[in-house]
């Protein structure tokens, strides 16, 4: 089966892995909160930015290899950190985490992964990151940054984002549970979706690994799991604290704010990661390209930034280098690709969006990704120039 032509974009990724997976798992996987405007006003401000074709080119040849934080890879954009990964597809952190080594590219590993650091860690080819869910507990937090740095993983992002638990409406109507509790609704949605069945029936019930060796969470309603009962409500001397605690590059995601940004360059942090965790937490908050600019201009022109959500394809990954960003992640569509084509998902993806992001460069005369900004015909809402 020629996979590009059965599967040549993420929707048609997404469609296969909404009829593969349980409609519990698919939920989880794509729903934001509230009436996801969210979700919708981040895809609308990515649209709204266009660049002016150029002809008579010649031929092209691209280089898309970068470096970001004093690390070389192959492409600008990485594989982000997404809970439960193991819940959307058996194995999948493994998975990805393979596929990140293979095309050298970034993949972060949630706290409240399906895996823990150990199992991933020796699968990530020295490309891997781990994403923290601060804790409440000091000893807990060492203990955690200790065991994601003995397994290998290098540069530590800090989400900063969820100070308290998002409705998510359709995760709720979908009976989700951490783990999935055999209800009859679920019992019969995992009927009618044996592929999954029999893979997670291979790959044993997914569990929140890490955060259960800290705590136990059975007992607890269907909603608090245990990363929900060790997590803390950070604050700046909070943050203070883990970058003294941890040696190497550290990220802090979930900001927005330009002057939050100024903050963090101040305090040590590495880089900033501009995300509104993809309209997940809040719907009223903007459309992070519409941020990235205005935060571009508050850390200057050479401190590391990377942006997420609502990215689509190639298109998107060339409008957020366009406007201010070194580094762009991807999550669901990551897991819409693995839940779609297991083993192969990965891989796939990567095709998708090294090629749609190739093509689009050569419609607009650019070699190199440092070409881009000079590309911008129409930034939409993102006015303030770079």
């Amino acid at each position: 089966m020629d996979l590009d032509l059965k599967y040549p974009a993420i929707s048609d990724l997404r469609n296969k892995a909404r009829r593969r997976l349980p409609k519990f798992a698919f939920e989880y996987l794509d729903s934001a909160t509230g009436t996801e405007l969210g979700y919708q006003r981040n895809r609308d401000a990515w649209d709204s930015i266009t660049f002016m074709p150029q002809i008579l080119q010649g031929e092209h040849s691209f280089d898309l290899g970068c470096s970001f934080m004093g690390q070389k890879f192959d492409l600008p954009f990485g594989i982000a950190p997404v809970g439960m990964s193991g819940m959307i597809w058996p194995g999948a952190e493994k998975i990805l985490a393979t596929t990140a080594a293979r095309h050298k590219i970034p993949y972060s590993l949630s706290t409240v992964a399906a895996a823990d650091p150990e199992e991933v860690g020796p699968h990530t080819g020295g490309m891997g990151w781990f994403q923290l869910y601060p804790p409440a507990d000091p000893k807990i937090r060492r203990d955690m940054i200790k065991r994601a740095k003995e397994a290998g993983f290098s540069t530590l992002v800090v989400t900063v984002d969820v100070p308290g638990e998002s409705r998510r409406e359709r995760q709720r109507r979908a009976l989700i549970s951490m783990p999935p509790k055999m209800t009859p609704s679920i019992i019969c949605s995992m009927v009618m979706n044996p592929h999954w069945s029999l893979a997670m029936a291979r790959a044993g019930a997914p569990r929140m690994k890490f955060p259960e060796s800290y705590v136990d969470a059975s007992g607890s309603d269907a909603f608090v799991h245990a990363g929900r009962l060790i997590r803390g409500w950070p604050d700046w001397d909070y943050l203070a604290e883990l970058r003294s605690e941890w040696q190497g590059n550290m990220l802090v995601k979930g900001v927005m704010v330009p002057q939050d940004a100024k903050r963090l360059v101040t305090m040590g942090i590495d880089g900033v990661w501009v995300s509104n965790h993809s309209a997940r937490q809040f719907e009223a908050a903007p459309s992070t390209i519409e941020q990235l600019p205005l935060i571009r201009d508050a850390v200057g022109g050479e401190y590391p930034l990377i942006v997420d959500s609502g990215i689509s394809g190639g298109l998107d990954i060339m409008r957020a280098l366009a406007l201010g960003a070194d580094f762009v992640f991807l999550g669901r569509a990551f897991h819409y690709a693995v839940a779609a084509l297991g083993d192969k998902g990965g891989d796939h993806l990567v095709h998708i969006l090294k090629s749609d992001l190739c093509a689009n460069m050569s419609q607009i005369g650019s070699k190199t990704l440092s070409d881009l900004p000079s590309k911008i015909h129409h930034r939409g809402v993102c006015e303030t120039s770079i």
